[in-house]
């Protein structure tokens, strides 16, 4: 009994079916040119339908088991679709429509940033990878920063930036050394002020003495002499460093060197010798020799 309400049931559920089908007007299909539309409305319900159509490619295109030609079909396929939305959007615009195209989504690398592709057609974007697609052998290159090569600077902008201020000439313009270098200076100056008058004060003190015969000071008298040695010593450090320096410009020779006739006297003999030891033979060299032997003669 239950199998045939159920039969029954069945049969009801595919009557209804196809009756509301029956009811359905015919499955409309989208233009295959925007132009052909005219009507706004149409319009942006085609484009609503190629956003879905795009929205649910770009999710399946996100697996990457799908397999390197499935991907690359997919990606085809939303490009594709993309560039039928860009037709769909400057229709819209031509019927008194917004305008979708600024606020259109950027294509992104893998780390998420935003890279322009431009069409070499010079016409709406250029070609786009999405998800997996991003991966594939070929793809991932187009994405990569080459690496920055540091480029090595030359001598014209070495010394491009070089100015009076690098070698020194304005540090005084700050006033930052002036500042540091002010109190020191008046210290080092009131120093040599008093030395100086406490040595005048001694030269005076010594004059007097020495016209009224009186004997000076111990302390001023040691501080004179004291002066005087200093200056002594001085120009005899200096004299010797004079004579250090003359010592290193002379160029003494440790070899006793031939005077010009000397030199003229070697130069014949060399002649002589080579002049014999052509003309003459080795017997006649041989007497020779033991006439200047026994003649005691040296050359």
């Amino acid at each position: 009994m239950a199998r045939n309400e159920e039969k029954a049931q069945s049969m009801l559920n595919r009557f209804i079916t196809m009756k509301e089908e029956e009811k359905k007007k015919p499955k409309e299909r989208r233009p295959y040119l925007a132009s052909e539309c005219r009507d706004l409305a149409e319009a942006d319900k085609w484009r609503q339908q190629i956003m879905r159509e795009i929205g649910r490619k770009v999710a399946e295109i996100q697996n990457e088991g799908l397999g390197e030609h499935r991907l690359r079909d997919l990606n085809d396929e939303i490009n594709k679709l993309i560039r039928e939305k860009v037709h769909w959007e400057r229709r819209i615009i031509e019927l008194g429509g917004p305008n979708y195209t600024k606020h259109s989504a950027k294509m992104t690398d893998l780390d998420g940033n935003i890279v322009d592709v431009p069409n070499p057609g010079g016409r709406g974007p250029g070609y786009r990878y999405f998800g997996a697609a991003k991966k594939l052998p070929g793809v991932r290159e187009l994405f990569e920063k080459p690496p920055e090569l540091r480029k090595r600077r030359t001598r014209y902008d070495i010394y491009k930036r070089i100015d009076a201020s690098y070698y020194g000439y304005r540090d005084d313009e700050d006033g930052i050394l002036e500042k540091l270098e002010g109190p020191a200076e008046e210290k080092m100056r009131a120093a040599a002020v008093r030395e100086w008058m406490e040595m005048e004060e001694i030269k005076r003190e010594a004059k007097k003495a020495v016209k009224s015969g009186e004997v000076v000071a111990v302390g001023l008298g040691s501080k004179i002499l004291f002066e005087e040695e200093e200056d002594v010593i001085e120009e005899e450090r200096m004299e010797r460093e004079r004579e250090e320096q003359d010592r290193e410009k002379e160029f003494v020779v440790h070899v006793p060197l031939p005077d010009e006739k000397e030199i003229e006297r070697m130069v014949v003999e060399r002649k002589k010798m080579e002049l014999i030891s052509k003309y003459a033979s080795e017997d006649l060299m041989e007497e020779q020799m033991e006439a200047k032997t026994m003649l005691n003669i040296q050359r």
